[in-house]
């Protein structure tokens, strides 16, 4: 049989899921041993000998299925929507009974995403108003998006930190979204698209976009991938991409 790491996936029959089937069996170095849905449990990945689980399934599922796959003493990938801070804090506690087991979580895989996030972050405090726009398919079962939720809240902490206040506007009810650590984050659903962000910063006389166009999938999958291959050597939890691309030394 052929070497490599052994990679179930949870979730495998969803859009996301069956893109990773299909990722890591077209890689050499990586092997799926299990493709898991509702039909399945954590347990056909233990029987298949997997060291590394991928969950794409949903937010009311998920917690319970890590708790089993750590325990199990299995390495994850998680990017299922719906981790806010309690669920992080309730994981890394999980994670300091099991010395050794990594897991990942992050809210979006997309290269680009990640990048944009960290322009966003780095732009935050150069502007006085910020605002989010995220634009999903209408399948999506969260709103705002995780990837939104994050990128306003590491906005928020990047002004914070350099003491610049949020910026209040005449219209501060009705059609303004969500106010997440204060940004303004507003959801998109519409029909022929799969997942997209623009960041609008603005300052007297200027603005600033940062956008990030996902078009199909298989996007996501050199993330996915990338912490998939990472995550056995990174115990406790990582949260983010950043730090799985060499990306938080810089």
């Amino acid at each position: 049989m052929t070497a490599g790491l052994r990679v179930a996936v949870l979730g495998a029959r969803g859009r996301m899921g069956a893109e990773v089937c299909r990722a890591v069996e077209a890689t050499d170095d990586l092997r799926l041993v299990a493709a898991i849905d509702e039909d399945g449990s954590v347990a056909d990945a233990v029987t298949a000998g997997a060291q590394v689980v991928v969950d794409f399934t949903r937010p009311d599922v998920v917690m319970a299925s890590l708790a089993e796959v750590i325990d199990r003493g299995m390495h994850a990938v998680v990017g299922t929507s719906g981790f806010d801070q309690a669920r992080l804090n309730q994981v890394a506690d999980w994670l300091d009974a099991a010395p050794g087991v990594g897991v990942v979580v992050a809210p979006n895989f997309a290269l680009g995403a990640v990048l944009m996030m960290r322009f966003a972050r780095q732009a935050a405090p150069l502007f006085e108003s910020v605002e989010v726009v995220e634009l999903h398919h209408p399948a999506k079962v969260d709103a705002p998006s995780g990837t939104a939720i994050r990128t306003a809240e590491e906005m928020a902490a990047a002004r914070a930190a350099a003491g610049v206040s949020t910026v209040s506007d005449a219209a501060d009810s009705g059609a303004r979204g969500a106010s997440i650590a204060g940004v303004p984050v507003h959801s998109v659903r519409l029909r022929g698209l799969v997942a997209h962000q623009e960041v609008l910063l603005g300052n007297p006389g200027e603005t600033l976009t940062v956008r990030h166009d996902s078009f199909d999938r298989s996007s996501f999958m050199p993330g996915v991938l990338a912490a998939v291959r990472t995550v056995p050597s990174r115990p406790g939890l990582t949260v983010g991409l950043e730090a799985v691309l060499g990306l938080d030394a810089q």
